[in-house]
């Protein structure tokens, strides 16, 4: 099993490669269309399985956009009308992506690290309570709930999704990360299927944080729980 990631013990990477080859690191500078960044994410998770492609970690935005995934409850999406809705096949519930969001999919080979599902989620988990810790904002995860957690003037909100999709081993879609998104727009699901609490952002927190300065510290906690990353071009 997976030491505890939040509390690692051992040296080194805690979700790295056995043999320590380093994953590509892509940034989209312009939004991405949802079922353009799907069908580029089949392609390379398909390419690594054959063994033809590096792993990749896909940093991007979307246009504003709903996702349900495969737990999505109907009830959950409130205003359907808002902004256009996808089906997709990751694990989770309906969520909202947008500009002032980082999405990263990750699109790494379990077979090389390890076949540990819940201990990689576990791993994205650490991953984003490092980048977090960055700007001073302490993310944790609650028991039952997915994503990581932070408090506000309000109560604990959610500050980053989760929902991952694995398929012979390689994993692909990823984690969204709340830098300066317009909060409202999550107004029109609930999101997670979660009602009891809310979202929130880096900059909602009054961390005046840009993209470039989140994805760096992205890139930083990333190398300490994954391993060594490589420049890249981005698939799309």
């Amino acid at each position: 099993m997976l030491d505890d990631p939040l509390n690692p013990s051992a040296e080194g990477p805690i979700f790295g490669r056995a043999d320590g080859a380093p994953a590509a690191w892509a940034v989209s500078c312009a939004p991405v269309p949802y079922p353009e960044a799907v069908a580029a994410m089949e392609a390379r998770a398909a390419a690594i399985s054959a063994g033809d492609a590096a792993e990749l970690v896909w940093l991007l935005e979307h246009p504003p956009l709903y996702t349900g995934g495969v737990s999505a409850r109907a009830g959950d999406l409130l205003d359907a009308a808002r902004f256009p809705v996808f089906e997709t096949g990751r694990g989770g519930q309906f969520t909202y992506h947008g500009p002032g969001q980082r999405v990263v999919y990750l699109m790494l080979d379990l077979n090389a690290r390890r076949r540990d599902v819940r201990g990689y989620v576990r791993a994205l988990e650490a991953w984003i309570i490092g980048a977090l810790d960055h700007f001073n904002v302490e993310g944790r995860v609650i028991d039952g709930r997915v994503g990581v957690w932070t408090d506000t003037s309000a109560g604990e909100a959610k500050i980053a999704a989760i929902g991952v999709k694995v398929r012979r081993w390689v994993s692909f879609h990823g984690i969204s990360l709340n830098v300066e998104p317009d909060l409202s727009h999550f107004t029109g699901i609930v999101p997670c299927g979660i009602s009891d609490a809310g979202v929130t952002s880096l900059v909602d927190l009054g961390r005046p944080v840009g993209m470039d300065e989140a994805d760096a510290a992205l890139r930083s906690s990333f190398h300490q729980i994954f391993g060594a990353t490589t420049g890249a071009s981005a698939p799309a």
